[in-house]
């Protein structure tokens, strides 16, 4: 099976702010965008770069929760409420955990490729300031297996599962140097965000991240072995970018130079009811990069930049592995030594990442593509990292759940 019989590229993204405690324009009991406000602006600004409504055959949107969190199902219609130009056509939601938005690209990409489609829209959106983050973490926690480990687990659920794969880290590697290591990704997360505009963490001006960071964890009010700083926080926002053919690129005017071309993709699931057989490996996730890296053609050494899922410093660490920058038990040092940061071997998260961006869930795997695409094409402005010429692709990495649904998306500059 050829996965990519024809040409498909992404051009003209368009993000949101990723809202929430961080930004200064956020206070929790002031109005704020809502999940219609939050499509329709992502979704105008890439209208506004591709000559509107009109060259657009068909809509997807990723999301997670916002039945729960917004009491608002049915998503698909509400696209057309983004420009009137868009009623009567084809659009749906998809859905997979943190993963929601990987999975809308996908399913754009295959859209093309089937031929039903030379101009996709495909969105990402997650509202979630509107509840208190402890029953926040409790809706998240939908992306584990609600009748097994969900009924038996820690009110914080997904920090839990992180922070045990940790203390299973720590036992195996040592915890000193992991701490550190997590410490310089949250210091690289939040450095990167201050470069980026859209980013939650952009108003943030700590002096000494990793001291910061490096807080000792309090298991009386969180969990054993993370603290805050080593999550992700809740955020608002939504992301959206046009999936499109060769013909979809002349149709919108927008030049091969100007787009991302993808060369490699893959999609894998776990078992949900089953725990993972070494917590410290995220399996999932390297068998699915393989196998994008192996679609592509290219290897590890062929990366200039990756966007990876890191939801927690954790997660951050163990895609290192996963992805395979580093043997297993060595990513604290490649970490350390500064491999992942802006000016390292590959520079890893340049808006800041989960981290340090923000996590809208359902639209973290669209803001993904969006950040590649504005590095691999020059339009990053002030987060903008060296793209080498003979290194000219960039990989993103989306994971739902506990390393349980996996997108893996390789791009090359186009041109």
């Amino acid at each position: 099976m050829n996965p990519l019989r024809r040409k498909v590229y992404m051009a003209a993204g368009s993000t949101t702010v990723s809202l929430g405690t961080g930004r200064k324009e956020f206070h929790p009991k002031k109005p704020r965008p809502g999940l219609e406000e939050h499509i329709r602006e992502a979704g105008q600004g890439v209208l506004a770069q591709i000559g509107g409504a009109a060259n657009v055959d068909e809509g997807v949107i990723g999301n997670f929760m916002a039945a729960r969190f917004n009491h608002q199902g049915h998503l698909g219609a509400l696209i057309p409420s983004i420009d009137d130009g868009l009623l009567w056509k084809p659009c749906h939601r998809v859905e997979g955990a943190c993963a929601s938005g990987g999975l809308a690209l996908l399913a754009g990409i295959r859209s093309v490729l089937a031929e039903t489609s030379e101009v996709t829209l495909a969105l990402g959106t997650e509202v979630q300031n509107s509840v208190k983050a402890i029953y926040g973490a409790d809706i998240l926690s939908g992306a584990g297996w609600f009748r097994g480990e969900r009924k038996h687990g820690h009110a914080h659920f997904f920090p839990s599962v992180f922070s045990d794969r940790a203390g299973h880290y720590f036992e195996q590697f040592g915890r000193d140097r992991t701490r550190n290591a997590f410490a310089r990704w949250y210091r690289n997360a939040i450095e990167n965000a201050r470069l980026c505009p859209t980013a939650q963490e952009f108003h943030n001006t700590t002096a000494d991240l990793e001291a910061l960071a490096l807080r000792e964890p309090n298991p009386h009010t969180f969990v054993d072995h993370l603290n805050v700083f080593d999550c992700s926080k809740v955020s608002d926002g939504a992301s959206a970018i046009a999936i499109v053919s060769e013909d979809g690129l002349s149709r919108i005017g927008v030049s091969k130079q100007d787009a991302v071309e993808v060369v490699g993709w893959a999609q894998l699931e776990a078992d949900l009811t089953r725990p993972p057989e070494d917590p410290t490996r995220l399996e999932t996730t390297r068998r699915t990069v393989a196998r994008a890296l192996e679609v592509a053609g290219i290897g590890i050494g062929d990366l200039a930049t990756v966007e990876c899922h890191d939801c927690f410093t954790m997660s951050g660490l163990l895609s290192v592995e996963a992805i395979g920058l580093a043997a297993h038990g060595e990513g604290p040092d490649y970490i350390c030594a500064g491999e992942t940061a802006r000016g390292g071997s590959v520079p890893f998260n340049t808006c800041g990442g989960l981290v340090g961006w923000g996590h809208p869930t359902g639209a973290t795997g669209v803001r993904q593509a969006i950040s590649l695409w504005q590095q691999l094409t020059g339009k990053a402005e002030n987060w903008q990292v060296e793209i080498p010429a003979n290194r000219p692709y960039g990989l993103q990495v989306n994971m739902g759940g506990n390393d349980k649904t996996v997108v893996a998306i390789v791009y090359k500059r186009g041109g």
